[in-house]
This record gives structure tokens, C-alpha cells and sequence, in this order.
């Protein structure tokens, strides 16, 4: 007697076609981009183990010295073991930087596939190889820089190729709220990362590295087979990119009002022509990218946004240790309740801005809220063990919400942007200029971080707070557009209804 089909075989086949691989593809691409950050995240776990407070363990036990530094692994063991901390943050983050910028362009012009693939394989060596310092006893600076200047240049192959192949599935209509949570990712990349690392940042730490370097190297396999780049490859229809209204005026005002090219307020009545067969659209420019409406503002902000966040990405659990004085481990579990704040964060700024229209007035609002939460968090973050859980989930939120909303949400919609004509060749190429310009920031932070804490850890806050209100600063003529096109709207519809 034959067994009735499993019920999840039963659920797959009542789902559409679109949506079945559509759901592979959020699945896919989430898995893969988590273990990104999966692979970023021990450097911050094993900092602390690799120039510890040596005297809490007792004399050198092989001399008999009382060096505080006799456990550190050199060439960490000096007393400059902070800047060289942050030579190996920037190592890895100006690498990315410059690579994200040429990244783009290489990801409109080769099959996506093959580029995140190779990249998830590629990153997962040279990580590997991080660790693997620790069991063949490497102890030149050099070494560690060079794997991370590679790992760096690596790693630029994910987000373009992950946000372009979400954005070919996806439209507009809830692309927020969908890509709120599928950007969470990073944030559970980020907590993996800290939980893995820190099983062995007490004994192996090259395992820290090893064991991470192996899960991007397989998702990256998996990548390979599974993949599907366009709503075309498999039959399935391409999604409505652009939202038309039907109070749309006749000037066109309603269109232009936000930065992205629609109203937040149009009607949930989409009118989708048919798609006439005609030649593929040409890749865009690096100059043509730039021209398109909100481009340069939104990656300006990321750029003091992505500051922060990789500030507290890299130095997080070294500021937990030096001040609330808990070990290593206790450290780096205790960062990850920032990536947990980081989750909602991005799911409440994807949901808003959906509900609202207004990505530039969500992302500022947040912005303006974290500003005082830091400076709370580092007066009385520390007092106790409550406090700090608290203070951490919300910080995270607020830091993170705007940085996950412009990478995901906003990258795709100006990918996507009217001005374009249907030219969805944009999209990698938007999304690598918006993200490479943030990782500029992300490069700046963990290096000033660096040079500024042995000043004292209050300064490095104000160097955050500032750069908080500058981002928040760089939105100002987006969301003044924003709010001028709601009053219109809003004028607009008390005057149908005295009509």
C-alpha cells in the first residue's frame, strides 16, 4: 500500500509556480548572504584572545616571567595591539570598499550564479586561511592583512549579486517589509558568527575561522545548484517594478513626489501591460547610475550609517570586555543581542516605510533617535546586567533599521527607478555604488574606533553620535521631498472629496 504524499510535498504543489521559486530564491539568497556575515564576525570574537590580560592566568609558565603579555600571540603582544587591531579591520574593509565600487559592474555583465558562487567559495578559503595561522604558528602582521585584504575583495561578490536577484523577483509593492526581513540576515549572520567563533576562542582560535571558512565554502556549492537569477530562466512572470495610480494628476506631480519615483499613498490597483519582446537592455553606467534620483543622498547617509554599525560590528565585544570586564566569550555573546535589536530594526523600518512611502523619513527619524540611545547606552549601558541587555536590543534597532532599509529596500527600488524605462540592468550596479560608498564608512569606523580609544572609550561615542546626525543630515532634501508630496496628496484628496 503506497503512502500518501508528505504533507509538505502536498503544500509545495498548492503553491503557484511564481511562488514556489520565489520563495527558493528568498530562501537560497538569505542562507548565502548570513553566511557572509557568518564568515566576518570572529575577527571581533577572537580580538580579545589574542592580546588578553595575560596576568589573570599566573606566571609564564614555560620562564616564569610575570609579563601581562606573555599569553598574547604576537605581533599582537606590543602595546599598540589596538592600531594594529584596526589595520587588520581596514585591511579587510577598504579592500572592500574599492572592491564593492568595480563589484557592480561585473555583476550586470556575468551570470550572477557563477559570480556569487565562486566568490562564496573564494571567501571561505582565504577565512580558512586565517585561521589556519594559528596551527602552522604564523606570527607576521603581514600574513593576517594579506588574508584579509583578499577575503575583502572576495566577499564584494555577495550583496550586489543577492540584492539584484531578489529585486528580479520581487516588485515594489511590499518590497519593505519583504526585504526588512530578509535582510536579516546580516543580523543572523552576525550572531552565528559570535556563537561559532566563541566555542573555540578559549583553545583553538584558528577553528574560530576554520569552521566558518567551511559553512560560506558549502552554502556556496549549494548556491551553485540551486540558484535561479531571473523570473525568466524558469518560465515564471517578472514582477511589476513601478505602481501606477489612478489619482495620478495629469502634470505628473503625484509621480515625482518621493525620491523614488511613486506616491505612498497609490492605489492598491496595479495595472501591469503586457511585456512586448525586444532586444536586452544594455548595462547601465557607472555615471548613469549616479544620475538617477536619490542615489548619491541615500549612499552618502549609508556611509555614516554603515560607520556606526561596523564600529560596533568590530569593536563591540572589546568594548565589553575592557569595561564591564567579562571574559571573551561572555563578551561576544552578549554583542549579539545588538544583532538581535538589528532584526526588528529592519523589519519595523521595512514595515513603516511600506505603510508611509517614505524611506528618507523613516530612515531619518530612526536616526534622530539614535543619536541620544548611544549616548545613554555608553553612561548606563554598563550598570547592569539588565540595563545593557536593554540597551543593546534597542540601540541595534535604531542603528541597524536605517542601514537595512537602504541596502535592501531602497538599492531595489532605485535599481529599479522609473527614470530607467524598464532597464532592470541597473540594479547591481545601483546597489554595489550604494554599498560601496557605505563601505567607505564601514572601512572609517573601526579605524578611527582604533586611533580614538586609547583616548578614552566616551570619545569614541561622540565620534559615532556625530556621524549619526550627519547621516540623518544627508537626507534632509529627500525627505523634504517626502513630506511635499503627502501634502499634495493629502490636498488632493480633500479636494475629490469637496468635488
Amino acid at each position: 500500500m503506497r503512502a500518501a504524499l508528505a504533507p509538505g510535498v502536498r503544500l509545495l504543489r498548492a503553491l503557484p509556480r511564481d511562488s514556489r521559486y520565489r520563495g527558493l530564491t528568498l530562501v537560497l539568497t538569505f542562507f548565502c548572504y548570513t553566511s557572509y556575515h557568518l564568515s566576518r564576525k570572529p575577527i571581533s570574537i577572537v580580538k580579545s584572545q589574542l592580546h588578553p590580560n595575560c596576568s589573570a592566568l599566573g606566571v609564564n609558565p614555560h620562564n616564569g616571567s610575570n609579563s601581562t603579555t606573555w599569553c598574547s600571540w604576537a605581533p599582537f603582544d606590543q602595546d599598540n595591539y589596538k592600531e594594529l587591531f584596526g589595520a587588520l579591520d581596514n585591511a579587510f574593509l577598504v579592500a572592500y570598499a574599492i572592491g564593492m565600487f568595480i563589484s557592480g559592474i561585473f555583476g550586470e555583465r556575468l551570470p550572477l550564479r557563477y559570480y556569487l558562487s565562486g566568490g562564496m567559495v573564494l571567501s571561505g578559503l582565504f577565512t580558512a586561511l586565517f585561521g589556519l595561522g594559528y596551527f602552522w604558528d604564523i606570527h607576521v602582521l603581514w600574513y593576517f592583512i594579506i588574508m584579509q585584504v583578499c577575503n575583502g575583495l572576495v566577499q564584494t561578490t555577495g550583496w550586489p549579486s543577492v540584492v539584484a536577484c531578489v529585486g528580479n523577483w520581487f516588485g515594489k509593492g511590499k518590497r519593505g517589509l519583504i526585504m526588512g526581513i530578509w535582510n536579516s540576515h546580516t543580523s543572523v549572520g552576525n550572531i552565528l558568527g559570535s556563537l561559532i567563533a566563541g566555542i573555540w576562542v578559549s583553545s583553538k582560535w584558528g577553528l574560530s575561522f576554520i569552521v566558518p571558512g567551511i559553512i560560506i565554502a558549502a552554502v556556496g556549492v549549494a548556491c551553485f545548484f540551486f540558484l535561479v537569477e531571473h523570473p525568466d530562466d524558469v518560465g515564471c512572470s517578472p514582477p511589476l517594478h513601478h505602481v501606477m495610480s489612478e489619482e495620478k494628476d495629469p502634470e505628473g506631480v503625484t509621480s515625482d513626489d518621493g525620491p523614488l519615483g511613486t506616491s505612498g499613498h497609490s492605489s492598491t490597483e496595479h495595472l501591469e501591460s503586457p511585456k512586448e519582446p525586444s532586444e536586452e537592455p544594455e548595462a547601465i553606467s557607472f555615471l548613469g547610475a549616479l544620475r538617477i534620483p536619490g542615489v548619491v543622498e541615500f549612499s552618502l547617509c549609508l556611509l555614516f550609517a554603515k560607520l556606526v554599525s561596523y564600529t560596533f560590528l568590530y569593536w563591540l565585544p572589546l568594548y565589553i570586555v575592557n569595561v564591564a570586564h567579562f571574559g571573551a566569550k561572555e563578551a561576544g555573546d552578549l554583542s549579539t543581542l545588538f544583532d538581535v535589536g538589528g532584526i526588528l530594526g529592519g523589519i519595523f523600518a521595512g514595515l513603516i516605510s511600506d505603510y508611509s512611502g517614505g524611506r528618507a523619513t523613516t530612515c531619518c527619524a530612526m536616526l534622530v533617535v539614535a543619536a541620544p540611545m548611544l549616548f545613554l547606552y555608553n553612561r548606563i549601558g554598563q550598570t547592569g546586567i539588565g540595563t545593557s541587555i536593554a540597551m543593546l536590543i534597542v540601540c541595534g534597532a535604531l542603528v541597524n533599521g536605517p542601514y537595512a532599509l537602504i541596502t535592501t529596500a531602497v538599492s531595489a527600488d532605485l535599481g529599479t527607478h522609473e527614470s530607467l524605462k524598464g532597464n532592470a540592468k541597473a540594479l547591481s550596479t545601483v546597489t554595489a555604488i550604494i554599498d560601496g560608498t557605505g563601505s567607505v564608512g564601514a572601512a572609517l569606523g573601526p579605524l578611527l574606533a582604533g586611533l580614538i580609544s586609547p583616548t578614552g572609550w566616551n570619545n569614541v561615542f561622540y565620534m559615532l553620535i556625530a556621524a549619526d546626525v550627519l547621516a540623518c543630515l544627508l537626507l534632509a532634501r529627500v525627505v523634504v521631498k517626502e513630506v511635499r508630496g503627502w501634502c499634495g496628496y493629502m490636498a488632493r484628496k480633500r479636494g475629490f472629496k469637496q468635488f
